[in-house]
């Protein structure tokens, strides 16, 4: 009986252990909310045309693009990059500014090679949820081109264009180029090729989060990319795979 007992006991210890384990297993993987962003509101959506004077702007604090996350060190004039954000119910918006010396685009057609042209690349988490998106929609990694056109990789393991979730428009003066972009939010019941609707934004919500730029002025390949979050270990290059690396948005009215 006392054999059966301490059995008994031995396998209660197990179990439990083996449910603690589980649960920090869950907890590692959940995504943290790092470079935690309070995003304001606008009462006004901003007009999409590259000009920096709507109200919703001039309201909006500067964010920094300057963490390397590929390449060798650069210049401030090779590269100068930082961003403000709005929201409405509608969409997240956004407001690029990029000190680039050279703007290059080698490929004309958008899926071809669309990471080594300069463009923009936003890294959208809808429900803050992070975890793998490499082949699925549990979150976006939006490279918006040169032309406007908007390239990420679709579940079937190819890239496609998601123009109609990003909507933009860029005036250069010299080597200042401002992008003014306004990016419709979907979750991760996502479908290529049905019919989706963007989720309705509103005061509270948390959304994963992260920008960066990718700049080549003459080589086949990229020569920078310049993210805007400080990202662990020696791959930086990880957000077109990995949302926990993301930052955090937090909507404000």
């Amino acid at each position: 009986m006392t054999n059966k007992i301490n059995w008994s006991i031995c396998i209660l210890i197990l179990i439990s252990s083996c449910k603690q384990a589980d649960k920090n297993l869950t907890e590692t993987n959940q995504k943290e909310n790092t470079q935690l962003i309070k995003v304001r509101h606008a009462n006004q959506a901003p007009i999409i045309d590259g000009i920096s004077d709507d109200d919703a702007w001039t309201k909006s604090s500067w964010l920094p693009i300057n963490e390397l996350w590929l390449g060798e060190n650069y210049t401030s004039q090779d590269f100068q990059g930082k961003y403000k954000l709005s929201w409405t119910k509608e969409a997240l918006y956004m407001l690029v500014e990029i000190e680039d010396d050279v703007l290059l685009d080698q490929n004309k057609d958008p899926l071809i090679r669309w990471w080594a042209d300069d463009c923009v690349e936003v890294f959208i988490d809808e429900d803050n949820s992070g975890g793998n998106h490499q082949y699925n929609h549990n979150a976006f990694a939006y490279h918006v081109a040169l032309d406007g056109n908007v390239v990420d990789m679709a579940s079937d393991e190819s890239p496609k264009l998601y123009n109609d979730h990003v909507q933009s428009k860029k005036i250069t003066d010299g080597t200042t180029t401002i992008w003014e972009l306004k990016i419709l939010l979907f979750d991760d019941s996502y479908k290529d090729e049905e019919k989706n609707n963007a989720v309705k934004l509103s005061s509270d919500k948390k959304i994963g989060f992260a920008i960066a730029y990718c700049d080549n002025d003459a080589s086949i390949e990229r020569e920078n990319f310049i993210g805007s979050i400080p990202v662990q270990g020696d791959n930086k290059d990880r957000g077109w795979i990995d949302a926990n690396i993301f930052g955090t948005l937090v909507l404000e009215k």
